[in-house]
This record gives structure tokens, sequence and C-alpha cells, in this order.
């Protein structure tokens, strides 16, 4: 393949010829984090960052964590200094990082990268995230995946010049900046959005033009279970592309496809309630889908009731989980504070468009990631150039 004027080809790939390929030991001090005695819970508070894999990926900047210690703990365990770019090297989520956002310290399935005048922090977290997979496979097949601190050393990152380095950071940063306001816009909806449910779904707050009194009923005289046995189909027959929707009793709202068209379930008018049998979770689906594995129970209201209300119902105050168990007879014995039904569809409405707003955000949240991903592959080989 011929080379585009002006590049090279390197052990990273095609860079500009002004670029350099570094190994991380070349350019830094690395060190892996450790953990103070857990059996003296007097190294232990709410002072001092104590990061664990679990409190990196979300965002760039490492400004909360999990635990926390106190001064005795943190004067014996490993600290890294602000601008530290922090990984994990051990266990399922390895590659994932972030950037001290303050002096800190970390457990031991943490590798930093100290910050040094030789490079752009900022640039150096976005490089070793773009390698996030590299450092990943570096691990090997394990019970426990490990990248050693000094395999980690030998990653190799593409370095330009000073300057371009702060001028790709600053784009890249430009656009986390982009994402963590849409996250923030999110959490705030969400909350909105929970409050209303407060208000409203429990008659404290009346919708202008309404007045009466609510009625307490059992789930019998408000909700019928379906039998949607003939349109179940195994979890291990799902697909990740295919002609029919699955929803199961899982987080996501469809959790897979299959082209069974024979089992498709026709949606009736006023959608459907799917209450998870051992997750206790609720979805309203208002469309035609494949019922999934055991367990996956499908609820509609009955005549002159709003399922859309209900699914809202048992979204604010439904069955808690009690493990692995089953939940439906409990959702039996469950009551509903009950409007009269154009108070049913009134709430359901604005509480649906609140959703809608939420999912818009979630869309362009998603879509904003795949820009950015996008950038980080042009910006950081010098496919595209900003200087």
């Amino acid at each position: 393949m011929k080379l585009k004027p002006g590049y090279k080809q390197t052990e990273v790939g095609v860079i500009p010829e002004g670029w350099e390929v570094r190994r991380l030991r070349d350019v830094a001090v690395i060190a892996t984090g450790n953990t103070p005695p857990t059996n003296d819970m007097t190294n232990y508070g709410d002072e001092f960052l104590f990061v664990s894999p679990a409190d990196l990926g979300e965002t760039k900047d490492i400004t909360r964590t999990e635990k926390l210690l106190s001064k005795k703990g943190f004067s014996i365990a490993r600290r890294f200094p602000k601008n530290s770019i922090l990984v994990v090297c051990i266990g399922s989520t390895i590659g994932k990082c972030g950037i001290a956002s303050v002096d800190l310290t970390a457990n031991q399935q943490i590798n930093a990268i100290f910050p040094s005048a030789s490079f752009s922090c900022d640039y150096l977290y976005y490089a070793v995230s773009a390698a996030a997979q590299k450092i990943k496979f570096l691990a090997g097949e394990q019970a426990v995946p490990l990248v050693n601190k000094s395999q980690f050393a030998e990653t190799c990152v593409a370095f330009p010049p000073l300057p371009e380095q702060h001028t790709i950071a600053e784009a890249l940063s430009d656009m986390d900046a982009l994402l963590t306001g849409l996250e923030k816009l999110i959490a705030k909806k969400r909350a909105l959005k929970q409050a209303a449910m407060q208000q409203l779904l429990t008659g404290t707050t009346r919708l202008p033009g309404f007045r009466g009194e609510w009625e307490v009923k059992k789930f019998d005289d408000v909700l019928v279970r379906l039998n949607v046995k003939q349109h179940q189909i195994q979890a291990s027959d799902y697909q990740p592309i295919g002609e029919c929707p699955v929803v199961d009793q899982g987080q996501s709202t469809i959790a897979g496809f299959s082209d069974r068209v024979d089992k498709k379930m026709r949606c009736p008018d006023g959608g459907v309630i799917v209450f998870g049998d051992h997750t206790c979770l609720v979805k309203f689906i208002d469309f035609d889908f494949l019922v999934g594995a055991d367990g996956t129970q499908v609820i509609r209201s009955r005549v002159m009731q709003n399922t859309m209300f209900y699914a809202f119902q048992l979204q604010y105050r439904g069955i808690e989980p009690t493990g692995y168990n089953r939940h439906f007879k409990l959702l039996q014995e469950h009551t509903f504070l009950v409007p009269p039904l154009p108070e049913q569809h009134a709430i359901a409405e604005i509480l649906s468009d609140m959703d809608a707003e939420i999912e818009a955000l979630e869309l362009q949240r998603k879509k904003t990631v795949g820009v950015k991903q996008g950038m980080m592959q042009e910006l950081l080989t010098g496919r595209v150039r900003l200087v």
C-alpha cells in the first residue's frame, strides 16, 4: 500500500513524518497502586480519593470515588499526583482510564502514568484510551486478566510535537465537555421526572380540571396477565439482528432479535407492561415483539383503565426484589391508587412526554460519543491535522 506523502509506517500504524512513537516507559514514570490494610478501619474515612476500577471509565476527570481514605490510610498508600493518568490493568475492565483531578491514590488493580513536561497529560489520556483494546489483549487468556507494570510500560503511543498534542487534547476535551453537559442535563431531567411521578401518581398534585377522590384497587381489578407462551423464545435463540425484537426481563428495552416471525406477539392497542418475575423490572411496550425467556410476564389493563398509567405506577412504587425468586405473586397482591380514566390518560401523557425528552437526550449523547470516537481515530493517528 502506497503511503500518502508526509506519512510513515510505524508499529502503531501510519502516522505523520513529524510524529514519533515512544513507549510509555520512555516518557513517564509508571507506578502501581496499593490497598491500605482493610482490617484496620481507621485507614478509611472521608478525606482522600481511593480509586478502584469501578471509578474509571465514565468520565475523564476523577473527582469522586466509591471509597475514601483517612489521613492515616493516605499516608501509607502510594500517592499519585494531580494529572496522573490512571489505567485499569487487572480484571475484566482492563483499559478503562481517567485523569486525577487532585492528589489521590488507587488500589493494586490500577497503574498510574505520572505527569511529565514532555507530554500533554490530556493528550496521553486520549492516546491511552484509544489503545485500551491493545492493552487488554496483553492480558491473554487467563482466569483473572492481568497486564503487569512491565507489560503496560511497553505500550507504544504516537506523539506529535507538544503544541499539536495540546491542540488535539483541546478539541477532544471540548467533546468531553459537551458529553458532560448532556449527562448533567439527562440527570436533571430524570430527577424532574421522578419528582413529577411522586406528585402526580400519588394525587399530591392534581392536574387542572380534575377533581374527586382516587380509589385504592387490587391488581385483579385493574390489570390482567396475558398468556404469551406461544410467543416465547429461549435466550439461546436471541440474535444481534433479526426481523423481530425480543423483550425479556433484563435491563435493556430490547434484549435481542430473532427471525421467528411465527411467534411474534401483536401488541394490543394501549400497549402492555412487561414485568420481570425474577428482576421486578417494569417496561411499557407499545410495539410487536417476541417474548423472552422464562420469567417474562406480560400484563395489560382491563377495560376503562390505562396500561401506561399502571406501568408508571409500578416504576414509581413497584415490587422490591427478594433475590432470584419469583415475584409475580407479590405483584398480584399489590394495590394501586386509581384516578378516573381521563386523569390516568393525562398523567400518563405528561410522564410519557418526559420519557421521550430523556430518550432524545440519550440518543444525542450516544451520537456525540460516536462523533468523539471518530475524532479520536482521526486526530490521534494524524489523518486529520489541526495545525
